[in-house]
Formats: structure tokens, C-alpha cells, sequence
């Protein structure tokens, strides 16, 4: 005992590793539990592989609102919530007050100073003018242009490739494959030529799913001890600052590329990307500074469109066509949908925007899906001043508050005692148009000043590849194929969505 005094160390760290044991021992059931010393750490770990559920518990116990302590020594308390008014308040009425904040720059530094990661005038200025080109009829026929291209081009062959076949495949993987092809030549002009029959390794598609789940893992640990890996380059962090390499190389690149090719083709004869876009903007538009002509702001620039189109989109895809195959009636009312506003033999590339609005209950059951899957489960702010919640919440500040979209789709006092529930109807009135909801409540495009830009965009892409998918091919989950979603920021299937494909009409 003499000896055990004289290393305090040791005697704290055998006092850990017993509050973890029982703490691992005892609780059978997820009670969330404030240990002395080491606070939440315990039960967050012991949850780490099933955290989307875990947190959502804890927020359903406590009235969409909980306070998460971390160790005493590591400043890792956040407040969690998922509660409508605290989001309409946070997110609008005092918006000013919770910016991304200095912490959530550090933990998405693959961002840069890109739109996602910047606060104040830089982030006003690029919302601005990424608003004046997706609005630009050119960007809107050029989106059209690379949806129903790729589909007709790369998703159709593939489909009909496998079904002829009849092997199973991920629709997950083909669905990211899809969205990063395209995401790429709306934005770089460059097609990766990810989705084909080859099913190719691509190593920059690779990365991104590696930076995903590093930044997730930032989100729970110690600053100090990401920080501490980062340094050492050990454990996740050497696998991200690989993953970051990889993509650096491969966006400098596209940028080297396009730069050579404003000096060697005439501007006439271009062909029209987001890269081209806001290169010659920043050669000679109004909005031209030193800064904005750098390479770094022109990398920051297209780091953040493509992670904002890459899995998001490929995450709302597959929860869609899971839950759709898995609801006979739902699938049976969308193809009745699509029979009485589009023709038969029409094509994806025939489809036009008016025809597609007039798929209501298909739009009903893409925010439903979106409702119960949000592609993004989260968002970190940081408090400039004290403030208190609508919930009552105390605010210090430099608080850090987790905005939990994922747990919002699953509140009965959000959305009633059928939460869980797949209903697409609850998104269509009486008069059979689509019920508007406030974003703060269906946080899934955000809300106040920060909302997505490419909300409209995403419902079209969605619903030219359902139409497409659904109307041609019979998509059949594989029996006892685990479905569960992955640990991550965005919220893709842990084990991909393995089907079958069979041609609908032969």
C-alpha cells in the first residue's frame, strides 16, 4: 500500500478503470450516467458502434434537450438538442450568436475557409456568389444536362447489366458512384468514370468516405487526444491526413488543368462547371480580389461543393429505395403517379422539371425518407455570448451545441405517436398538394441564413433517378441483409444496401 502511494498516477488509473467496469457491468440498460472524474466518456464509448440510437434515446428522456458531460479534465461538454424552438431560435431569431465557431473550423480543417467552414463577411461572400451562378439558367440546363446523362449513360446500362446477370449488388456503392461522377463534372468539369460496369477503385471517391469518418470521431473524443494522434500521426488521424493528401492532389490537379485550359481555348468555346465558372469570375468579374484568384481559395471552394453533392445525395438515395422496396403499397402508388403524368416509353433525358412536379406523392415520399434518414445527422455551433434556450438551457459563452437533426425525425412530440412510421402521406393535404413544413422542424436542408443552397436541386436529381429506377426495374432487398446506418457524420448504410435487380418490363 506504502509503494501504491507513492504513483498517484497509477492509483487514478486503476480508480478509472473500475468506474469503467461497473460502469460496463452494471448498466444494462442505456441510463445515461455522470460519472465523477471521466463524466458521459463511458456510455458514449460503450454505445460508439449504435451512437445515432444512443443519442436519440437520451434526447427523447430529457424533452429533446440534454446537457453531455465529458471528462472534467478535457472541456468536452456540449449541449445536445433537438427541440424545434431551440433549433428556430439558434439557427434564426439569434443566428449572430452561434456561429461555426474557431473549434468547428479545426475539427472540418479539410474544409478550409469554404463556405461550410466560414462565419461572417467570408462566408456572406461566398453564399453569394455561389447563389448568383446556381441560379444562372446556364448552371440549371448544365445540372439537368450531367443528371440525366449519367443516368442514361452509367446507372441504366449498369441495372440492366446486373439484371441480366441476376446477381445481387450494393445499390449503395452505385448510388455514390452516381453522385460523385456527377458532383464532379458539375463542379470540375472532370468525370472520374467511377460508375461503370467495372465498378472501378478510384482512390480520391475513396477518400472521402476516410475524412467522413475521421471528422466524425473528432466530434466525440478529447480535443486533446485528436489533437495528441494528429501530431504523433497515429491511430484515425494518420488515416485522415492520407485520405486529405489524396484529395488535395486530386483538386489541385483539376485546378491546374482548368487554369491551362483558360489560357489555351477561347472563351466561347468552354464548356460550362462551377470551376470554369468562378475562375473567370475572379479574373474579371466585380467580385475579383487576390485572395478569391488563389489556388487555396479556389481548392477550399471545390472541397465544400463536393462534399456538399457527394453522400449526401447517395445517403437520401439509398434510405429511399430501402424503405420504398420494403412498403409494397408506397412503391405501388408512385408508379401509379408516374404512369398518369409520364409516358410510358419516355426517357430519363426527356424528362422536364414541369412533368416532375407533378409527382406529389413522390415528393411526399422523398421527405419522408429524408425525414426518418437525414443525410446529415449533425451540426457543431459555438456561442458567442450567454443566451438562454427556449427549452430554458443556459447558455455560457464559447458553449458548444450539437444540433442532432438525425433524432428529430424520431420525436413523437415533433411528429405524433407514428414517428417511426413510413407515411408519405403525411406530407400531402387533403387537396393533394405537398404540406409545408417549417425548416426548423425538417431541419434536414437547414434553416435561417445557412440554409442549403441546393435544396430544389436535390429533389430533382432524386426524382429523376426514382422515376427512372422505379418505373424500369423491380428492386428487391436481399433477405436478412443487415440494414443499420453507419457511424458518421453523413448517414450512409454501415453494411451498403445489397439487391437484386429485375427488369419491370421484358
Amino acid at each position: 500500500m506504502a509503494t501504491l502511494l507513492l504513483y498517484p498516477e497509477l492509483l487514478a488509473a486503476i480508480f478509472l478503470c473500475l468506474l469503467f467496469l461497473c460502469h460496463w457491468r452494471w448498466s444494462k440498460t442505456r441510463t445515461i450516467t455522470n460519472w465523477p472524474l471521466v463524466g458521459m466518456l463511458p456510455g458514449l464509448l460503450q454505445n460508439r458502434l449504435n451512437i445515432h440510437e444512443y443519442l436519440t434515446w437520451h434526447l427523447q428522456r430529457n424533452g429533446g434537450t440534454f446537457e453531455f458531460k465529458g471528462p472534467w479534465f478535457t472541456d468536452t461538454n456540449i449541449v445536445v438538442t433537438s427541440d424545434p424552438m431551440n433549433l428556430h431560435h439558434i439557427c434564426s431569431k439569434n443566428f449572430s450568436n452561434y456561429p461555426k465557431g474557431p473549434e468547428f473550423q479545426e475539427i472540418f480543417d479539410v474544409l478550409g475557409d469554404g463556405i461550410l467552414n466560414s462565419d461572417h463577411d467570408s462566408w456572406r461572400y461566398q453564399r453569394k456568389l455561389l447563389q448568383t451562378f446556381l441560379k444562372d439558367n446556364k448552371f440549371k440546363l448544365f445540372f439537368e444536362e450531367v443528371v440525366k446523362g449519367k443516368v442514361e449513360k452509367g446507372l441504366i446500362p449498369i441495372l440492366d447489366h446486373v439484371s441480366s446477370l441476376g446477381i445481387e449488388v450494393d445499390l449503395q456503392d452505385i448510388f455514390q458512384r452516381f453522385t460523385f461522377d456527377s458532383i464532379c463534372l458539375m463542379v470540375l468539369g472532370h468525370d472520374p468514370n467511377c460508375l461503370s460496369i467495372e465498378f472501378p477503385e478510384v482512390a480520391h471517391f475513396k477518400a472521402f468516405d476516410e475524412v467522413e469518418e475521421g471528422l466524425l470521431y473528432r466530434h466525440f473524443v478529447p480535443e486533446r487526444w485528436w489533437k495528441l494522434q494528429r501530431k504523433l500521426q497515429i491511430g484515425s488521424e494518420k488515416k485522415l491526413s492520407h485520405a486529405m493528401k489524396v484529395l488535395d492532389e486530386f483538386i489541385y490537379e483539376c485546378i491546374s488543368t482548368k487554369r491551362e485550359e483558360l489560357l489555351t481555348i477561347k472563351k466561347e468555346e468552354l464548356k460550362f462547371n462551377l470551376l470554369t465558372a468562378i475562375v473567370m469570375e475572379h479574373q474579371e468579374g466585380e467580385m475579383s480580389s487576390n485572395i478569391t484568384k488563389s489556388n487555396k481559395f479556389l481548392r477550399d471552394t471545390t472541397a465544400n461543393l463536393l462534399a456538399a453533392g457527394k453522400d449526401t445525395i447517395s445517403a437520401a438515395l439509398t434510405w429511399f429505395f430501402w424503405l420504398v422496396a420494403t412498403h409494397p403499397s408506397v412503391e405501388a402508388k408512385i408508379l401509379e403517379e408516374i404512369k398518369e403524368h409520364l409516358l410510358d416509353n419516355r426517357k430519363s433525358k426527356d424528362l422536364n422539371i414541369d412533368e416532375l412536379s407533378k409527382l406529389v406523392y413522390l415528393h411526399g415520399a422523398i421527405c419522408e425518407s429524408l425525414r426518418l434518414f437525414s443525410p446529415v445527422t449533425l451540426s457543431l455551433k459555438c456561442s458567442v455570448q450567454s443566451d438562454i434556450l427556449p427549452s430554458g438551457h443556459s447558455i455560457r459563452p464559447n458553449t458548444r451545441i450539437l444540433n442532432y437533426f438525425y433524432a428529430m425525425g424520431r420525436m413523437e412530440s415533433i411528429w405524433g405517436e407514428d414517428c417511426l412510421d413510413f407515411k408519405p402521406e403525411r406530407w400531402i393535404s387533403k387537396r393533394g398538394e405537398i404540406v409545408h413544413v417549417p425548416s426548423f422542424k425538417f431541419i434536414v436542408f437547414n434553416a435561417g441564413p445557412r440554409s442549403c443552397l441546393g435544396k430544389d436541386m436535390t429533389f430533382i436529381q432524386i426524382k429523376i433517378i426514382a422515376s427512372a429506377i422505379l418505373w424500369n426495374y423491380r428492386v428487391q432487398v436481399v433477405e436478412s441483409h443487415p440494414i443499420s446506418p453507419n457511424t458518421s457524420i453523413l448517414l450512409q448504410m454501415k453494411h451498403g444496401l445489397k439487391v437484386r435487380i429485375t427488369k419491370r418490363f421484358v
